[in-house]
């Protein structure tokens, strides 16, 4: 098939989104399929042949989804040329909008992804007031498209009770291969001087949207019996990361290590005995599943799609969203039970193991086949 994907984010920026639809495009090539993607310009001057860079600034509330300058026609234009079997609209600003208009011009299929809570990211920046109208916009721009896909059940749950429709559900998947319980490729206790017996990660944005405010207060609240047994490991980068940083660089046990990736990123998951993930934000939770395949268990939010892929007492343990005590408790029973923390870690790699990357996309295009049928099925219909 020939498709065109309009995206407002893409690799290398640092999120869910960008780097799963990288990892969609490279599938596609891969299978044979013709890939067109159109993106606002992208960091470091990073070039793609099947990439369409327009200048943009960045988004107010997500400034790693960047606002694209780009002409109607020139997008119309340049769609009319490459023909796409279908348009793929994944997220709502700008390029999406764009995408969409190609598509209705041209009676092309359009079909769309949804990926971020940004109702939810409205609480954490003080625009709340602002929800009302968000949903409007978001109603009507998901509304042109034949089928919207999700990345959880609580997604597809959130959008139904907003009266959506045409949902389906396109889960993510992990490399098992890079993400594993036998990763040291980097001795992460030598190269950050990590003494204490045990070690707690957080991977993620560093921004409000994932909760800082509940992770700081687990951390500084964690019982005396603990605060000298471990260290914690904060994975990541953001616009939070110097007022969070200012809050703990006097705690000796913390080490925030900025954004890292690859090899030193799967080390990180390996040399810990728990993933804390407060976050109650999420439509997936990337991180908590590579975790899972790494073989540590995630203690989590009852928020999100979180809640999806943990499985309390099972892979990990699902804690009241907000409630840092509840996080702590859970946090430290864990700690002190190693049977139920390695049962949990053979339990967690197994059902990352279920979640293949190959799988989940060979679902998807099937839908989206499927999809493509239904719209000139219809067209000839009316026409």
């Amino acid at each position: 098939m020939r498709i065109a994907i309009f995206t407002d984010t893409f690799f290398p920026q640092v999120n869910g989104v960008a780097k799963s639809l990288k990892r969609y495009s490279d599938y596609l090539l891969q299978k044979g399929h013709t890939v067109e993607i159109f993106t606002p310009e992208l960091e470091g001057n990073h070039t793609y042949p099947y990439v369409h860079q327009f200048m943009s600034i960045p988004f107010f509330i997500y400034p790693e989804c960047r606002t694209a300058l780009a002409l109607p026609n020139t997008i119309l234009d340049r769609i009319q040329v490459f023909s796409p079997d279908f348009i793929h609209v994944a997220t709502p600003l700008t390029m999406g909008v764009l995408g969409s208009h190609a598509a209705k011009k041209l009676n092309i299929p359009i079909i769309s992804s949804y990926h971020t809570h940004f109702d939810q990211y409205l609480d954490y920046y003080k625009l709340s007031w602002i929800s009302p109208i968000l949903w409007r916009y978001l109603k009507w721009f998901y509304s042109h498209s034949e089928r919207i896909f999700v990345p959880s059940q609580e997604t597809l749950t959130h959008l139904q009770t907003k009266e959506f429709s045409n949902l389906s559900i396109w889960t993510r998947g992990v490399d098992c291969s890079l993400f594993h319980p036998f990763n040291q490729t980097v001795n992460i206790r030598e190269k950050y001087n990590i003494q204490e017996p045990q070690i707690l990660l957080y991977v993620g944005r560093l921004a409000p949207e994932k909760d800082l405010t509940t992770l700081q207060k687990i951390i500084e609240h964690t019982s005396m019996e603990w605060r000298e047994k471990v260290h914690w490991l904060i994975v990541g980068d953001g616009p939070s990361f110097e007022e969070l940083s200012s809050h703990l660089n006097e705690r000796g046990n913390v080490t925030m290590t900025g954004y890292l990736s690859g090899s030193e990123l799967a080390s990180c998951y390996t040399a810990s005995d728990l993933l804390v993930f407060p976050s109650q934000t999420e439509t997936f939770g990337n991180v908590v599943l590579e975790a899972l395949a790494s073989g540590t268990p995630a203690v989590v939010s009852d928020r999100g799609g979180v809640c999806g892929i943990v499985e309390h007492n099972k892979t990990g343990k699902i804690c009241r969203a907000g409630d840092y005590q509840n996080f702590i408790d859970q946090m430290e029973q864990l700690l002190s039970d190693k049977v139920s923390r390695l049962i949990m870690a053979k339990n967690a790699r197994e059902y990352a193991l279920k979640q293949t990357w190959e799988g989940i996309f060979d679902q998807l295009i099937s839908e989206c086949e499927q999809t493509i049928k239904q719209h000139f099925t219809k067209y000839k219909k009316n026409a």
